[in-house]
């Protein structure tokens, strides 16, 4: 076991050096640091040299040693609102476990769809999308992973049960213009430069037939060969108890709360509180009077830090790409292609996009990219807003890594999925993705924008 550790750790060494080589013949020495230390965090993660939490702190060791980023510039990032989402949400699931709410849930959910792995793959997915086009992804996910680990005691099922919501709930994402920030993003830039809205139902309209594609493909790869597997309802035949009459009733609340609070509402928004507030408060609210439900000394270690650390990480990649310079000097890049042929810049950005955001925040990434498309797009001639709606759509698609999206993150915090896993599943469904967005604003999007 210890030789295996060696051997995965000189992999990544390795690689990480290979990377920082190429990389300096073309980028300065932080920059070239900045993506060996990238290289050295992926490969870890995906080949489990160190364990998860170790790895995604190494930034903090990394950074400041390299002069990528300062110590303090660095940790700040650990503490991102976001992360406090994900600690309410964790709360929440685990009284739901603790309770037994999530064996009556099942029951009422398999009352429902088929009793088929297929069936409930195909639910999930659906449920998971259609619920991201209201609320956030992230909500969505933690919402629903509690649920769907207890349908099923086969490790391979629950496996493909937690991808099924984290992939759906990524797709969903970009059905509504209010479902994910890259989208709300997108639309700040075009109204800053005095573009053409689209407006909410036409988007909708737009995006419908990648959204139902992606929801097929989804759910019949992560289907084979269990898709007729049946799953057995659990026998909960009693009532409901009082702790779990307790825990329904957050859950209900905070539903509603997170639908009041939503931004296609913006007259309620003098109440808005921020989603990782409002998931907090939820979870916070478990310990108190009268609800009980949550003991910090016996279930405090129920809680997956880990993830947490890792999405500290993902943050503080984001954090140093913009203060090094990279991000911007990879735009700068782009710049360079804008004599393409529209299909194959179309696929290049796309492409771009797509892998760059496995290893970034796709907030971040979008906030620094699209103004480099605008002006691109501008010098060249091209359809801008057909670019930068590419690019967008192309920010939430990313499939392969825990840290791309806050979805992933949350699959993996289940304990079920392996990197190594969600990474192949992942690289299949981004290439795929990146065929269908490009096909699609090619032949369907570009006439309907004009």
């Amino acid at each position: 076991m210890l030789q295996s550790s060696y051997g995965k750790i000189g992999i990544a060494l390795l690689t990480a050096l290979g990377v920082f080589s190429l990389s300096s013949t073309v980028l300065d020495g932080v920059q070239a640091s900045l993506l060996g230390v990238v290289a050295l965090l992926v490969v870890l993660w995906t080949n489990e040299g160190l364990p998860l939490g170790v790895v995604s702190l190494l930034p903090i060791v990394l950074f400041p040693a390299l002069h990528i980023l300062p110590t303090k510039a660095t940790t700040v990032n650990y503490a991102h609102p976001i992360i406090y989402l994900f600690l309410g949400g964790f709360m929440l699931a685990i009284a739901v476990e603790k309770s037994g709410l999530h064996t009556w849930i099942a029951d009422k959910m398999l009352g429902i769809f088929p009793s088929t792995a297929r069936g409930i793959i195909v639910s999930l997915a659906i449920t998971s999308g259609v619920m991201s086009s209201i609320l956030s992804n992230t909500t969505t996910t933690l919402l629903l992973i509690t649920i769907a680990l207890f349908l099923s005691d086969d490790p391979k099922l629950k496996m493909r049960f937690a991808l099924a919501i984290a992939y759906g709930a990524s797709i969903g994402g970009i059905i509504t213009p209010i479902g994910t920030p890259p989208n709300l993003i997108l639309l700040g830039i075009m109204e800053e430069h005095g573009m053409v809205m689209i407006p909410f139902f036409q988007w909708m309209w737009m995006v419908a037939p990648l959204a139902f594609v992606m929801f097929i493909v989804v759910s019949m790869i992560l289907s084979i060969g269990v898709r007729d597997v049946r799953l057995e309802r659990p026998r909960q035949k009693q009532a409901l108890t009082g702790d779990q009459k307790k825990i329904l009733s957050v859950l209900g609340g905070l539903i509603l709360v997170l639908l009041v609070n939503a931004p296609i509402r913006p007259w309620w928004s003098g109440l808005g509180m921020s989603e990782p507030v409002i998931l907090l408060s939820a979870g916070l609210l478990l310990f108190t009077p009268p609800f009980g439900l949550l003991e910090w000394e016996e279930d405090k270690a129920k809680i997956p830090y880990r993830i947490m650390f890792l999405f500290g990480a993902g943050f503080a990649i984001a954090k140093a790409f913009t203060k090094t310079g990279l991000a911007d000097q990879l735009a700068q890049y782009l710049i360079a292609y804008s004599n393409l042929t529209p299909i194959y810049l179309l696929l290049l950005i796309a492409v771009m996009i797509t892998f760059t955001t496995e290893i970034t925040s796709n907030t971040a990434l979008i906030s620094i990219m699209l103004p480099v498309i605008y002006a691109v797009s501008q010098q060249a001639g091209l359809d801008t807003t057909l670019l930068m709606m590419v690019a967008t759509i192309c920010a939430s698609y990313a499939f392969m890594l825990p840290i791309a999206t806050p979805p992933n993150a949350i699959a993996m915090s289940s304990g079920v999925i392996k990197i190594r896993t969600m990474a192949l599943y992942g690289l299949v469904f981004n290439i795929v993705g990146i065929v269908l967005i490009v096909l699609i604003a090619k032949f369907f999007w570009k006439p309907v924008l004009g």
